[in-house]
């Protein structure tokens, strides 16, 4: 096994290697020159198009036919899209793997899941009239260059709304053309926006939301302008040559490089944040601090592909990865090392030959034995040859069973992490991820690329190991069966219900959903089937047109909500029959329709519901509210053919004759209230408006006799045969309410009451006046004697009450009201009980 230093360069003071990843790639008549590349961060796929300011060889008029092919890092042909809808001028991707094409007019497609479906928008600001340049991408956006110069952002591919920059102003003397451009994520600049760095002439302009800066710099026009991937620093490639490296605000110039090329350089990019690399056909330069360069040479075209923490180097023959040596690779593996983790190396190769060195070893590092297994562990992440990997755990391992305590939780980690990503290092699989990238792509969107593949296995099984959820990889994988299966909808049913029937957490919802996108209709039925969750359901199936399904499975689970959100749904979906005709059949439905028009005060809904039911009696009955609330000029009018419609709703009906004859007694008593009311308007100082309507009968004749009204009060009795023990009453509340005490006096004198004389007595002395209420106690004759007593007693008066003592000849209650008198009548009781007394002698 090579040595790991066997393929290291120094640049500088730092070495730099380049990682073989995958070897024959592509056919040799791919003619990779004459391609257009762009990949994706963190390892993720390669988007391929045909240059077309290229010449040529003509091949068939089947492969002169446009189109994107997107490849995995080891040549695997993952998709290819046939693209006819104008040249293309920004190919790019993001940092979840979304393909962007933006086209000359400023249509730009967003493609999302490696499959060709795509989400389409335009830029706008003109990007249609002035045309499309080219465009610069970041993690999560991009910016297009116009034929104009203007600017043109997008920050977020989710929602897009294209932005127009500041307008660039043209150096006096400038022809305007944009030399080359970069951008700096709106992360990385001081502004939280993005900035564009436009090279015009010899000088570079800032481009941003608010404005344009002009650094006036006098060494252009720059060829290529590059950013580093922290922000930090920007590379610039000029006429002569030479390569700068200056901060980002272009305060400080860090370093120059002469690369003596006659020619200008096909790409220039960033390796990590501490190189800058040139690529012509087939030279390629690594830029370090300070002008240090190392050369690498191919035999053939060689595209740059940047990444976060290095580039990826595309041939025809080769993919490699070009990065600087970690710190912790280079402390175990240079030459001549004697830090802890290169002789905790060398003690396990000793182990393995079976030397006494190996305990040598391992005490010479004795004090620094756990940063040396710490070491050893974070090395063997950066290795992707397994070999090494290998050897630097077993290192690690060793290092930590010689130590008394050590926590082994990064080495369990690491272990995990290295499984890992040398199953999706596989040529099959093609991700040849860096632990670096690793980290910051998360194991949860390295399962969404694979898913993506279409690699449900490896995903499955990542997913178990790392102890992840894995019911969106049975989702996604049953949503694309449905749509790429050509068996019939019940097989396809079947097999996916059967393969995810013991799965937990599966959201049946999503395969439905796709299968009728698909035009699968049936099949999303019966898979909604399958649903446990009612929310989820409904939906789905409102948007099919299954309303009547939809409306079982809300009223189903019982949830009201559910319910009303689907009532309201098709209410304002289907035309008012048919929907009365959904709820007709189910009874809850129904109320909780009949419910809410009630609470909202929807009376046309439930005079159409009533009526469409059948309902007479309830639609009767909302009639004759709306006529009891009728108001203003014309109420009497109004309320008359209310009623008039009542009575023909029921007039059919035997059941509701009871009913009808009500409702014609009620119109009968509004034409006389109605009379009431006009009188009263026209009775000297009378109150206009409505003084009886609305009243019911035991009302209207309590305020005709309250306003001295006696007659029509009777005349109102005899009308609607009110019988006279309710009327006496009427007229004795009526009365005393009024004040009336001469006329209850009146009726006092009377020799018989319906309701008797002890209601009159009550409802006097409730209203305070005891001398009137003392009138009705001699002709409570049915009372015993003891009750009127206690009559007198309440009106004050104690020789009254005496007096009826006597003549019952009660001399308990004498000398009972003896103890409760006060003045002249206690003398007066006393001559009462000595009379009594002596008339007992």
């Amino acid at each position: 096994m090579p040595k790991p230093t066997a393929d290291w360069e120094r640049v500088g003071d730092r070495f730099y290697r380049k990682v073989q990843l995958y070897t024959a790639i592509f056919d040799p008549d791919l003619e990779l020159e004459n391609f257009v590349v762009a990949g994706a961060p963190y390892s993720g796929a390669v988007a391929f198009y045909r240059d077309e300011t290229r010449l040529q060889a003509f091949r068939g008029a089947q492969a002169a036919k446009s189109g994107i092919d997107i490849y995995s890092c080891a040549g695997k042909l993952l998709r290819r899209i046939n693209f006819d809808k104008g040249s293309i001028r920004g190919l790019g991707w993001s940092d979840d793997e979304k393909l962007l094409v933006v086209t000359e007019d400023g249509t730009v497609r967003c493609y999302y899941n490696l499959q060709g479906d795509f989400i389409p928008f335009t830029l706008g600001h003109g990007s249609d009239e002035y045309g499309v340049k080219s465009c610069r991408f970041w993690s999560s956006g991009f910016v297009a260059l116009l034929g104009n110069n203007q600017l043109v952002s997008v920050s977020r591919y989710d929602e897009p709304r294209p932005k127009l920059l500041a307008t660039p102003s043209v150096p006096e003397g400038s022809n305007g053309d944009v030399v080359s451009w970069a951008l700096i994520p709106p992360a990385y600049a001081l502004s939280r926006s993005v900035e564009v760095l436009l090279a015009i002439r010899e000088t570079i302009l800032v481009v941003d939301a608010s404005g344009v800066e002009d650094h006036k710099l006098q060494n252009g026009p720059f060829r290529h302008i590059s950013v580093s991937p922290n922000g930090k620093f920007v590379a610039l490639y000029t006429d002569d040559s030479r390569v700068w490296v200056v901060s980002s605000d272009f305060q400080n110039r860090l370093s120059e490089y002469d690369s003596r090329a006659r020619t200008i350089p096909k790409d220039m990019q960033w390796c990590g944040n501490n190189a800058v690399v040139l690529a012509w056909e087939d030279e390629v330069h690594v830029v370090g601090p300070n002008g240090a360069a190392a050369k690498f040479y191919y035999d053939g075209c060689v595209h740059l592909i940047p990444d976060i923490d290095g580039v990826r180097l595309l041939t025809n023959d080769v993919c490699e990865f070009l990065h600087k040596v970690p710190d912790v690779t280079e402390e175990t593996f240079r030459l001549g090392s004697t830090s802890p983790a290169s002789v905790l190396l060398d003690a396990v190769d000793q182990l393995e030959r079976k030397s006494p060195k190996a305990d040598d070893n391992i005490q010479l590092i004795r004090e620094n034995l756990d940063e040396a297994v710490d070491t050893c562990v974070r090395a063997a992440g950066h290795e992707f040859s397994i070999h090494w990997q290998k050897q630097l755990l077993k290192a690690a391992s060793f290092g930590k069973s010689v130590l008394d305590l050590y926590n082994s939780d990064d080495f369990v980690d690491m272990c995990e992490t290295l499984r890992v990503l040398n199953a999706v290092r596989f040529y099959e699989i093609g991700f040849p991820l860096s632990y670096e990238q690793y980290m910051r792509l998360t194991p949860s969107a390295l399962l969404d690329r694979l898913l993506n593949r279409h690699e449900y296995l490896l995903a499955l099984r990542i997913a178990s190991y790392l102890r992840l959820p894995t019911d969106r990889i049975h989702v996604h994988w049953a949503c694309e069966k449905v749509r790429l299966s050509s068996d019939p909808e019940d097989a396809i049913a079947a097999d996916v219900v059967g393969k995810l029937s013991s799965q937990r957490g599966i959201s049946y919802e999503q395969i439905a959903r796709a299968a009728y996108d698909e035009g699968r209709s049936r099949l999303a039925t019966e898979l909604l089937d399958h649903e446990p969750r009612p929310g989820r359901q409904v939906p789905l199936l409102l948007g099919m047109g299954e309303d009547r399904v939809a409306l079982d499975k809300a009223l189903e689970s019982g949830d009201s909500d559910l319910t009303f959100w689907v009532l309201l749904q098709l209410q304002r979906k289907l035309a008012q029959p048919a929907f009365f005709r959904t709820i007709s059949s189910r009874p809850v439905a129904a109320a909780l329709v009949e419910s809410s028009a009630w609470d909202a005060g929807s009376r046309e809904l439930l005079k159409d519901l009533y009526y469409q039911d059948d309902r007479r009696l309830e639609g009767a009955n909302l009639l004759f509210k709306e006529a009891l609330e009728c108001r203003g000029e014309q109420a009497a009018v109004a309320r008359a053919d209310k009623l008039k419609l009542a009575v023909k709703l029921l007039h059919d009906s035997r059941e509701h004759a009871g009913h009808v004859k009500a409702i014609e007694e009620a119109q009968r008593l509004l034409r006389m209230q109605e009379g009431l009311d006009r009188d009263a308007a026209t009775a000297p100082g009378g109150a206009g408006g409505d003084v009886f309507t609305g009243l019911s009968v035991h009302e209207t004749m309590f305020r005709l006799v309250k306003m001295g009204n006696s007659k029509r009060a009777l005349k109102m009795q005899s009308e609607f045969k009110v019988p006279d023990r309710m009327f006496w009453w009427i007229r004795l509340r009526a009365l005393v309410a009024a004040r009336h005490w001469n006329e209850l006096e009146e009726l006092g004198r009377g020799k018989k009451s319906p309701i008797g004389w002890e209601p009159f007595f009550n409802e006097v002395l409730a209203a305070g006046n005891t001398r009137v209420a003392s009138v009705f106690i001699p002709k409570c004759t049915s009372l015993p004697h003891t009750d009127r007593i206690e009559m007198w007693v309440k009106c004050g008066m104690m020789v009254k009450a005496g007096e009826e003592a006597v003549r019952a000849k009660d001399l308990n209650s004498l000398e009972e009201l003896k103890s409760r008198a006060s003045g002249n009548s206690v003398a007066e009781i006393e001559h009462m009980i000595s009379v009594l007394r002596g008339g007992r002698r």
